[in-house]
């Protein structure tokens, strides 16, 4: 299947082109997930990761989270959002994932060039305006990928819902090489 990157239709096409070019994007994945279930074992995990880790990152598409991490099926939880930020269901995911499924390492990964660095809270008006109805939740905007790791930090080894909150490690992704770097808790 190919990669939006190498997609012969493009978003900015009329559904009509779509339909005579293989349909839309959704319907091209669910093309692929049939051939995917035609040769489909089930491996016989249950939800519980086998390394006991929680990984919160950003939905960003070029983070490839299980190949810069080593990571093969089942070995971790993979929770993800804009920014990689720990907001109020980040904390319900790990709480979960750490109380119901047994996990006891967390790991945050933001990274660069990241869109929450170009965009403000008053996204959040503009809404409003648009739609008559101010969204409930933050944008989490940041200028400071380093600054907003540590913040997420904080909020996991606060969180008075989290049991394990001493391996808690942060670390932004740097997009052009593929590396991590660590981000130190301020002590």
């Amino acid at each position: 299947m190919p990669t939006s990157a190498h997609s012969s239709v493009e978003p900015s096409v009329p559904a009509a082109d779509q339909a005579r070019t293989g349909g839309t994007v959704t319907d091209r994945l669910v093309e692929a997930n049939v051939r995917y279930a035609a040769e489909f074992n089930d491996p016989g995990m249950d939800a519980k990761p086998v390394l006991r880790v929680a990984v919160v990152a950003c939905m960003d598409a070029r983070l490839d989270l299980h190949d810069a991490l080593g990571l093969s099926l089942g070995d971790c939880h993979t929770i993800r959002n804009a920014g990689g930020v720990v907001t109020d269901d980040v904390i319900r995911s790990l709480t979960i994932s750490q109380r119901a499924l047994g996990t006891r390492s967390v790991i945050l990964i933001h990274h660069t060039n990241c869109g929450l660095e170009s965009i403000t809270e008053e996204f959040r008006q503009e809404l409003e305006v648009e739609v008559g109805q101010r969204p409930v939740w933050a944008v989490e905007a940041y200028k400071d990928a380093d600054q907003d790791v540590r913040q997420s930090m904080q909020r996991v080894r606060t969180s008075p819902f989290l049991l394990h909150t001493d391996d808690v490690r942060g670390f932004v992704f740097d997009v052009t090489s593929g590396l991590l770097r660590e981000i130190l808790p301020v002590s």
